[in-house]
């Protein structure tokens, strides 16, 4: 045979024009059979985009967000897994704030719940943890503030007797347009409530918490991925994600575990009291699951990273909750 002319090359090109003929033919059918809504692979039913178009003021409101949001799993069984534990929770009101909040108590735990002024999500979530047979406190202040930090955990203290679990989970988002729409005052809030926010509730709690304690962070895949709009938002994420590796080094020695749970779009106030309207009608839609999850969702993932049952050597590690990743 002539070292220059194989064949089989001709063979081969035949073939893979075969190949891409059946596919063409596929393609042509622009998708029959398949569904081209949300995925739904969880315990329930969740809702999907397009939602009512809706726009709330800061700091948000719970019980104005239409849909509801999703928090209580009624399909999870508590197993102990944080049986005479005492929680703190920043943020613990709304969202995956309180969705955590009534895990941990489902669990076993006693919950103080941190918020910045509302009152009646504050109170809604604490009756929450209270229908699951624990104790829960109330406490109204800013993070950013060392001494509401500081006042906080001796109020669980005050409490509970004990300080087992902390989940700083409060934060600030609003996005820009333009770089130049950032101003120096928006940068500063976003960095004192998620960075300085987190920092002072660590450094206050720590001193109290006994080996098989945890910190469970609410960090985000902003801080993964970053995200065009969310500048100052993405730059604290990503801090947080490097703060809990670096802190979970230097707790291990004293049995004090630290990791962040990253999610991607979750139904909460957070998002329609930074997106306009028509952006909140759409919200999660460009996931691979093409819906935004709910708190429940995410919950569950805190429980994990807390409880010394499941995941005691476990440190300085970032779960992300995302929906799925896709290559475009």
């Amino acid at each position: 045979m002539d070292d220059r002319f194989d064949p089989r090359a001709e063979k081969v090109a035949d073939h893979e024009r075969e190949v891409q003929a059946r596919i063409d033919a596929k393609d042509a059918k622009s998708g029959d059979g398949v569904d081209d809504g949300a995925v739904q692979a969880g315990a329930r039913r969740y809702p999907e985009p397009p939602f009512p178009k809706q726009h709330q003021t800061k700091p948000g409101d719970e019980a104005a967000l239409d849909p509801a949001p999703m928090y209580d799993a009624p399909f999870w069984q508590g197993s102990g897994k944080l049986a005479g534990f005492a929680a703190l929770v920043t943020g613990g009101d709304s969202g995956i704030g309180r969705a955590v909040a009534v895990l941990f108590a489902r669990e076993g735990a006693d919950v103080a719940i941190c918020h910045l002024d509302e009152e009646r999500d504050a109170e809604d979530a604490k009756a929450a943890v209270e229908a699951e047979g624990r104790r829960a406190i109330v406490l109204k202040g800013d993070v950013a503030d060392p001494e509401f930090a500081r006042a906080a955990v001796k109020a669980t203290l005050d409490a509970f007797g004990r300080l087992d679990v902390v989940v700083p989970n409060a934060a600030f988002q609003e996005h820009v347009q333009a770089f130049e729409d950032l101003k120096f005052d928006h940068f500063d809030r976003t960095l004192k409530t998620n960075l300085y926010g987190y920092f002072n509730i660590c450094q206050a709690a720590v001193p109290h918490m006994q080996a098989g304690g945890s910190i469970v962070m609410t960090g985000s895949v902003t801080g993964i991925m970053g995200n065009k709009d969310l500048l100052d938002y993405s730059l604290t994420k990503g801090g947080i994600h490097a703060f809990a590796r670096s802190l979970g080094t230097h707790l291990a020695p004293r049995g004090i575990r630290v990791n962040v749970v990253a999610p991607g779009p979750v139904w909460t106030p957070l998002n329609p009291a930074d997106k306009d309207a028509e952006k909140t009608s759409k919200f999660g839609s460009d996931t691979v699951m093409k819906r935004p999850a709910q708190p429940e969702e995410i919950a569950p993932a805190f429980v994990f990273l807390a409880s010394p049952q499941m995941s005691s050597y476990i440190t300085g590690e970032v779960l992300p909750i995302i929906g799925g990743y896709s290559g475009g």
